[in-house]
């Protein structure tokens, strides 16, 4: 049946409304286990409303992978140059910064990437911008001077690191006692051993007998 576009229905508040309870509703109980009534009731609005903004309860989903932080971080923020640990440990602080107040929403959109396309290709593309972004601060630091293919190698593995750091967060300390400043210290250390490999002076060519 088509909704009726009535007076209000064009309220941002509402829409935003929703989205807040869609998320608490779906960390809560999971997507499937969340009917739309549920998400009306807790938004405090019809449940027309809810079918108004969003045809299809996937998406919500979709609209929350937009709620994510931009994570676009310009290199000339935390470059330092010569520095490329230095300059990889800003650029996870800056990452880490705009990720903190969306854990919650992070590991959410995390859990459901298995079994929603959308949602699983929009963090992969997230995943690739984290991938040029260690790349661009990593040729920046070392001014040019590095292999392509081994920077290509350490910008993934440094994403990946960072990226499953974000979508397990929320749940620091929940179960073994982790602390944040203990997964900062294994990123801090990840971090070095990236940068020690790509700065690693070649070996000495064997003297011809």
């Amino acid at each position: 049946m088509r909704l009726t576009k009535k007076k209000g229905d064009d309220d941002p508040s509402a829409r935003e409304r929703i989205l807040t309870a869609a998320e608490e509703l779906f960390a809560e109980f999971g997507f499937d286990a969340t009917p739309t009534s549920k998400i009306a009731a807790r938004a405090t609005v019809p449940k027309g409303l809810v079918h108004y903004y969003f045809k299809r309860k996937s998406d919500l989903l979709a609209a929350l992978v937009d709620r994510l932080p931009d994570e676009q971080v310009e290199p000339a923020r935390v470059v330092v140059p010569g520095d490329v640990a230095a300059s990889l440990r800003g650029l996870v602080a800056e990452l880490d910064d705009r990720m903190r107040a969306s854990y919650l929403l992070s590991h959410l959109l995390w859990r459901e990437a298995d079994t929603h396309t959308a949602v699983r290709d929009a963090l992969q593309e997230r995943f690739g911008k984290v991938v040029d972004q260690v790349r661009a601060v990593i040729m920046a630091a070392s001014m040019g001077s590095l292999p392509v293919a081994a920077v290509d190698t350490a910008s993934g593995l440094l994403a990946l690191a960072v990226s499953y750091r974000h979508s397990v967060a929320r749940h620091v300390g929940a179960d073994d006692g982790t602390t944040n400043a203990a997964i900062a210290a294994t990123i801090d250390r990840e971090v070095e051993f990236i940068a020690g490999a790509l700065t690693v002076p070649p070996a000495p060519a064997p003297l011809a007998r």
